[in-house]
């Protein structure tokens, strides 16, 4: 995916994370755009792209409404990271397999980020993290991944990208 347009759509799915998702929160888990945008593009293009993508719309989402630069950033990469690898080993071209992979991947960045939050010294509860913020978090995303995917899989296809 082009990076200009990348960067359109991360401003898109900042802008909406942002205000509109605040609104169809539930129970206070709202989806997180930028890192289904992440995990998409990850699963279809591969863990360079992935991890690329991941850092930068990170590190763009850190900059913007973050508190600490890169948690964010590493988290996402690592998640962009596990979608490439994971695309190419599965057949890329079917819904389900991509909701599962944005389930597990959403999973995966959550508790990378989490473990960077310890490492930082910020402590929460495990309990709390597991079953009240990353497994609601990754199934309200993964619920939303296609809507998604098949407007981005459309979108690489016409851009001739190889899969």
């Amino acid at each position: 995916m082009p990076v200009p347009v990348f960067l359109l759509l991360l401003g898109v799915a900042l802008l909406l994370q942002t205000t509109i998702l605040e609104q169809v929160a539930v129970i206070g888990v709202k989806p997180d755009l930028v890192m289904l945008l992440t995990i998409l593009n990850g699963f279809l293009l591969g863990t360079r792209e992935g991890a690329f993508l991941g850092f930068a719309g990170g590190l763009i989402e850190d900059l913007l409404v973050g508190s600490y630069i890169g948690l964010n950033a590493l988290s996402l990469m690592a998640a962009g990271y596990l979608a490439g690898a994971v695309g190419v080993r599965l057949n890329r071209e079917h819904t389900s397999v991509a909701v599962g992979v944005t389930f597990i991947s959403v999973m995966t960045g959550l508790i990378v980020y989490y473990l960077l939050s310890l490492f930082l010294g910020i402590y929460i509860p495990v309990f709390f993290a597991l079953f009240r913020v990353a497994l609601p978090t990754a199934f309200y995303t993964a619920l939303l991944a296609p809507f998604f995917f098949k407007r981005l899989l459309c979108f690489i296809k016409v851009y001739g990208q190889e899969l």
